[in-house]
């Protein structure tokens, strides 16, 4: 960070971890958003209903920190698509149950298979030490900010 008070941005690290994660994000989405035309945004949703089963639009918004305008977005991109449906849910009649569907869960494996190669190749080009240390110290500010952010309205 800039001595003397001098705010430079480039030094900032929220703003160096935020861009690392935009350059490995756009990279892994080359993968996806050729073969099946999927957005970051339809990929995260279909990440979380692949990783977690159904849950509502409200939930992943929660898990992921996306816009509810973003998801709905996605959700209905998506449910044209048949990769996903909506069931009312029992507990709250206002609320809808989203799952993927057989082909979702298709398209959510195959991706899978592409993340864990994508992960694989950042982690090697990293070395095996710096991917574990990186991995720490990225865990460790997630926690560190768990325990004393506000949380954000969406």
């Amino acid at each position: 960070m800039a001595t003397g008070g001098d705010f430079d941005l480039q030094d900032f690290l929220p703003y160096l971890l935020n861009q690392a994660a935009e350059a490995t994000s756009r990279g892994f989405q080359a993968s996806y958003r050729a073969r099946h035309g999927l957005t970051r945004t339809q990929w995260r949703v279909m990440a979380n209903l692949g990783r977690f089963g159904a849950m509502t639009a409200r939930d992943i918004c929660r898990i992921s920190h996306i816009e509810k305008t973003k998801v709905s977005r996605a959700v209905a991109g998506m449910e044209a698509e048949g990769l996903l449906s909506r069931a009312t849910s029992a507990e709250d009649r206002r609320a809808e149950n989203l799952s993927l569907t057989e082909k979702g869960r298709t398209v959510f494996a195959e991706i899978g298979r592409q993340a864990i190669d994508f992960d694989a190749d950042l982690r090697s080009r990293l070395g095996p030490e710096r991917a574990a240390r990186f991995d720490s110290i990225l865990r460790e500010i997630i926690a560190l900010q768990s325990d004393s952010a506000p949380a954000e309205d969406n």
